[in-house]
């Protein structure tokens, strides 16, 4: 490949890459820790009990049922767009993206055993998360992140000194 044309693609690929990676991974912690609480929660914890126990074409149907269930909010995201309330339509696209993630992270968690006694869940879930693996490698095996990765670091170490030099006086 062009070096010119490698380096023009890693300017672009890299912020790009690093926010969906950044962004992917804080928003899947803190949604488990959130639904994890909201499990805990006498009516879910009953529901969740009931779903481990469901034969394997049921959970499958579980498990896809939140993209269905989100249509009515991506609809509404057209309606605001469609009359120029631009901030309603991506207010619309982020709340429903984010009950998604998080509705289809726990079922996820919860149905997985189940899933995967089905041979063609188990092999997508494994070509997934193969390929996912193989595309985070790729992007931090860039130079443009690794020089990224190195300034965050030195921003941290920065930053905490500073604040811990505010709290010895």
């Amino acid at each position: 490949m062009n070096k010119h044309l490698k380096y023009a693609l890693e300017i672009v690929v890299v912020p790009i890459a690093a926010a969906i990676v950044l962004i992917e991974q804080v928003l899947i912690r803190y949604l488990n820790v959130a639904t994890e609480a909201f499990a805990r929660w006498a009516p879910i914890a009953w529901l969740e009990a009931r779903l481990i126990r469901l034969p394997a074409w049921a959970a499958v149907l579980v498990f896809v049922a939140p993209s269905i269930l989100i249509l009515p909010i991506k609809l509404s995201a057209l309606y605001f767009g469609a009359h120029r309330h631009f901030g309603m339509a991506l207010a619309a696209v982020v709340i429903g993206k984010v009950l998604a993630t998080a509705i289809v992270a726990r079922l996820y968690r919860i149905l997985r055993p189940t899933l995967l006694s089905q041979k063609w869940f188990a092999w997508a879930d494994e070509r997934f998360f193969h390929w996912r693996d193989w595309a985070y490698g790729f992007v931090r095996d860039l130079p443009a992140w690794r020089r990224t990765a190195a300034m965050i670091e030195r921003m941290k170490i920065r930053l905490s000194t500073f604040v811990s030099a505010l709290f010895a006086r």
